[in-house]
């Protein structure tokens, strides 16, 4: 049984955590030892301490900002722990995690280091010598990473022209969801009751969003997507899911906007499947994504979508089906947009009762699939299988 090390900065509610859980959680414990290495805190940390069959462990100096003591102390205990635990494979998720843990990996002589790009910390916010500086330590890093896998062809892309790796060291592998819940139909009294709950009247629209309230989603976005929508469709309501550093800057924006009355925020929610089914429509005002979990499970819901075209986003939902990309930070176009689907009820009931499903390559069942035969690839463990052979870059 080969002992497997996921390493990532903190249990936040996320995509790349939500992943990470759900692989440690799901996979084979005939061929696998799945360890759970986390930096303090976050909401999903009694969640991971609940997993069966997984062994989780706490890293105190693993912080997501950079502190160079902090950073230091927490390479170290990585490396200690390593040793101890003997892997055959480290695997890292999220751009600070990555980066140490790889580090620690090698250090430690971890034959098979293996890291997922959820999305780059090289962002468009950053000035342009952070950009320059976090793409030359990434290419260091990549020199001791057996392998790379993007969550979209677009982080594939942007790998191979950064000269992080080559074609030969990278696979594409979605981060899935349970597409259950999601999926699940609900009767009109009942999606009347959960829209009450929000406040939200029977000939009232709610447009609605799930996301953390940090820069790289642009809340303030979403709000001013808000306030042009709910002035040319008064019906209109707005909910936004999330909790994080700018909720005072969402809350003051509110209130420069008089939308106090006509967008809840709701904080953290666990009930998110559900609360998806009392959406009309779903808006996304990300500045920069891997593959946002959020437009697939939206889209397992059968709620039109309004995101920005940024990551890879485009190869999440097909536009004019499943809803429209529009450019990040274009709030006009995305308002606009947003009010053509309020207006189109046809649209969205056509959608709601429809029969299409979430493509088989986004859900966990696909995404456990793949990585377990990338694992048995990187280890040598069975002769590659078909499913293998398809993982492979050249072959993408």
């Amino acid at each position: 049984m080969h002992v497997v090390c996921h390493v990532i900065t903190k249990l936040e509610l996320g995509g790349a955590q939500e992943v990470a859980m759900q692989v440690v959680s799901g996979l084979d414990r005939r061929r696998f030892r799945p360890v759970l290495l986390a930096g303090p805190g976050g909401l999903l940390t009694d969640e991971a301490h609940a997993l069966e069959g997984v062994e989780v462990r706490t890293i105190p100096s693993l912080l997501r900002e950079i502190r160079p003591l902090h950073d230091v102390r927490a390479l170290w205990e990585l490396v200690g722990t390593f040793r101890r635990l003997r892997p055959k494979i480290v695997h890292t998720h999220s751009s600070k995690a990555g980066i140490l843990g790889r580090l620690a990996a090698w250090l430690a002589g971890v034959p098979c280091i293996l890291h997922t790009i959820h999305g780059y910390g090289v962002t468009p916010a950053q000035p342009f010598w952070q950009q320059k500086a976090l793409i030359a330590l990434e290419r260091m890093v990549g020199r001791i990473t057996t392998h790379w896998v993007a969550v979209s062809q677009a982080d594939r892309r942007q790998g191979i022209e950064w000269g992080l790796f080559t074609a030969s060291k990278v696979s594409v592998v979605r981060p899935g969801i349970d597409p259950t819940a999601f999926a699940a139909r609900i009767e009109s009294p009942e999606r009347d009751r959960l829209r009450a709950m929000l406040g939200v009247a029977p000939d009232q629209l709610l447009v609605g969003t799930v996301s953390c309230l940090k820069p790289q989603k642009s809340p303030e976005d979403f709000v001013r997507v808000a306030a042009l929508v709910c002035q040319r469709v008064p019906a209109a309501r707005c909910v936004l899911v999330g909790d994080g550093a700018l909720r005072p800057k969402v809350e003051a924006l509110l209130l420069e906007q008089g939308l106090q009355d006509r967008v809840t925020l709701l904080g953290w929610r666990r009930d998110v499947a559900a609360l998806l089914k009392a959406f009309d429509v779903f808006v996304l005002t990300s500045q920069w994504e891997g593959l946002p979990c959020a437009i697939l499970e939206a889209r397992a819901s059968r709620i039109p979508i309004v995101a920005t075209r940024v990551g890879g986003a485009a190869e999440a939902i097909v536009e004019g089906i499943q809803g429209t990309l529009c450019p990040a930070g274009d709030v006009r176009a995305m308002a606009e947009r947003v009010c053509q689907i309020l207006e189109d009820e046809r649209f969205r009931v056509d959608l709601r009762t429809g029969t299409q499903e979430l493509p088989e390559e986004f859900t966990i069942q696909e995404t456990l699939k793949q990585y377990q035969s990338l694992y048995a690839y990187l280890l040598h463990a069975t002769r590659p299988s078909e499913d293998v052979m398809k993982l492979q870059p050249n072959r993408l």
